[in-house]
């Protein structure tokens, strides 16, 4: 069970719940109509000490040199966990952060499968340690070991709460680091569950703290000394404020900033896939995804009829409460963010965008922060909306000739995260597949995300690459121990008997 009254005051520092120096609390909101969730404690930088002390503690006193093959088990008894709460978890996420609720189950099962799989990799950490390297001088030995970074600061935002907490707690676990995580103050209740489900797992105290807050304890934790590792996934702005803290001490940092990702229609595509995935790479989540393809790029031979048909499901889907069977569409996740929002669909009429469906706050719930989706076709380049991530269901469509034009199109972007192609021509997929400037391409479907393969982007979409093996060695300094191993001096100083 979620024991949320133990989260009053109170954070999650050196194996359980403890006291918070700092006495401000931030309220926690349900979108659908604004109610409060809960209040938790706005961490001050004495309480990120508390946490990054703890930490620091944890990680000298054994986790650090402790073996991928104890580690592991660890690992799997935290994805054992989330599961064995999955339907509670996954109703706390759906109210706090406003997605539908199979949308949070599909979050919560890859929350652990997420530990389950790094569990695996810390097992064959061990098989890698000790690797040989050939040289050119049989004199001399050379191995590499790979060791954890240390102390890692763990910041995740709103949008996939549990989930992103994953993405970072699980491979730093794995790789023998201790984490402090920070959760978005918007949405920090599942990522506060784990800590009863790491400690219910037997994790050993203080390998796991969690320090809710605002901006204030974020900052505190990047500019922390204590910290080796920054992981951060939020806004481009935000994450170069990280960087900056960062750069003081030389910290470890991975940044991964979002986007403003392409999807390009051909005339071969499908149609009803199209529409579908075209949906879905807007609309799930609410487009509160970092790599929403919220630039639809359409061949003309099929524009009209796709956009006839994109129309109609828009205004098809079914908004309204996320815990409700049947809803498509939940609320955006706060106050703030629908204004955001709203203040882009004021741009566009300022811009005098055509709009082929939305663009305003009606047909839906009067209380709460929901808004359909909306549709601006011929959408100028130079628009605002067509550069800038605006992180709802917000779709910018523009019409296209020829594979050349819509390779400019796609690329002109100083964003960098995802791309997908919608064709039946296999050799045009293979080649706009290459000519994309994205780390995460998409071949006739849009947003699939598996914990086996890298994520990150180019350009101002981040640095680094989570999930996969690569999400591992964002964790791992590597080290080379070189040993001589000849019997004699090697005589580059010291002068051989008789060489007078």
């Amino acid at each position: 069970m979620i024991h949320s009254e133990a989260w009053d005051g109170r954070l999650f520092i050196g194996g359980g719940w403890t006291e918070a120096h700092a006495t401000g609390r931030l309220r926690v909101a349900n979108p659908c109509d604004g109610s409060e969730l809960a209040r938790v404690v706005a961490a001050d930088a004495q309480d990120c000490d508390v946490a990054v002390a703890a930490a620091r503690r944890a990680f000298d006193d054994g986790w650090s040199a402790s073996a991928g093959a104890e580690r592991a088990p660890l690992l799997r008894a935290i994805a054992a966990g989330i599961r064995g709460q999955r339907e509670a978890l996954a109703g706390l996420e759906a109210r706090n952060n406003g997605k539908p609720l199979p949308e949070a189950l599909w979050d919560i099962d890859d929350a652990a499968a997420c530990f389950d799989y790094y569990a695996g990799l810390a097992r064959q950490l061990d098989g890698r340690q000790g690797e040989a390297i050939a040289l050119p001088s049989r004199d001399f030995g050379c191995a590499v070991y790979l060791e954890p970074v240390g102390v890692v600061a763990a910041i995740v935002p709103w949008n996939f709460p549990l989930l992103m907490a994953a993405w970072k707690v699980a491979p730093a676990l794995a790789a023998g680091c201790t984490v402090v995580l920070k959760p978005s103050e918007l949405t920090p209740l599942t990522a506060m569950a784990l800590g009863d489900i790491a400690r219910h797992a037997g994790l050993p105290d203080g390998v796991l703290n969690i320090v809710t807050g605002d901006g204030t304890a974020g900052a505190a934790l990047a500019a922390h000394p204590g910290i080796d590792k920054i992981a951060f996934t939020g806004s481009q702005a935000t994450g170069a404020r990280v960087m900056q803290a960062a750069a003081d001490d030389i910290k470890n940092i991975t940044l991964e900033l979002g986007g403003k990702s392409p999807i390009v229609v051909f005339d071969d595509a499908d149609l009803e896939a199209a529409v579908e995935w075209v949906m879905f790479g807007i609309v799930w989540n609410k487009g509160e995804v970092c790599s929403a393809t919220s630039r639809l790029l359409v061949q003309q031979g099929i524009a009209a009829r796709l956009l006839a048909r994109l129309r109609q499901a828009c205004e098809e889907l079914a908004i309204g409460d996320p815990l409700q069977p049947g809803t498509q569409l939940g609320p955006l996740v706060s106050e703030v963010q629908h204004r955001k929002v709203l203040g882009y669909l004021s741009i566009a009429r300022e811009e005098g965008l055509a709009v082929l469906t939305g663009g305003d706050a009606g047909g839906v719930p009067a209380r709460g922060f929901f808004l359909r989706p909306a549709v601006y076709v011929d959408v100028p380049t130079s628009s605002r909306l067509w550069t800038e991530e605006v992180f709802g269901p917000v779709l910018c469509v523009r019409r296209f000739a020829t594979e050349e034009e819509a390779l400019r199109l796609a690329n002109d972007s100083a964003y960098g995260l995802g791309a997908a192609v919608l064709t039946a021509d296999d050799a045009r997929a293979a080649r706009v597949s290459r000519a994309f400037r994205a780390g995460v391409v998409w071949v006739n479907c849009s947003q699939p995300t598996f914990v086996q393969a890298p994520w990150g982007g180019f350009k101002r979409s981040g640095i680094g690459r989570e999930l996969g093996r690569w999400g591992l060695d964002l964790y791992l300094e590597v080290k080379q121990v070189t040993t001589y191993r000849s019997p004699a001096p090697w005589g580059w100083f010291l002068k051989k008997k008789g060489s007078e």
